[in-house]
Parts: structure tokens; C-alpha cells; sequence
């Protein structure tokens, strides 16, 4: 039987923290921040955690 191949995008997207949860970066930091507020724009360089409901299909995307 093949061995499963973890998914390299989502490797690239999500870290593991040390109690097992996945932090991930916000969307819309790429560009176009001549629209955004300054405020909008601290809250978006701030990590989050992936969603409960998600985290069991991400963490098999990296750890497979």
C-alpha cells in the first residue's frame, strides 16, 4: 500500500502549536491595503486558529 502524501499547499498555510491546535494567517494581506483602515489592517497581522469543525480535516492535510 502507497503511503499517504501530505498536501504541500496546506503545509505552506498552517503550523501546529504546541497543544495540538493550527494557527493560520488572515486573508486580504496580499495587496490593495490603500483601502483598508489602519486598524483593519493591525488586526489582519495577527494570526488565528483554524475553526473547530475544520481542524480534523486540516491536521490529516499536514500530518498525512
Amino acid at each position: 500500500m502507497p503511503k499517504m502524501k501530505s498536501n504541500r499547499a496546506a503545509k505552506k498555510r498552517f503550523r501546529l502549536t504546541a497543544t495540538g491546535k493550527i494557527k493560520r494567517d488572515h486573508m486580504g494581506t496580499g495587496h490593495l491595503f490603500t483601502g483598508k483602515s489602519r486598524e483593519q489592517k493591525r488586526r489582519l497581522k495577527a494570526s488565528d486558529l483554524v475553526f473547530k469543525g475544520d481542524r480534523h480535516r486540516v491536521k490529516r492535510m499536514i500530518l498525512a
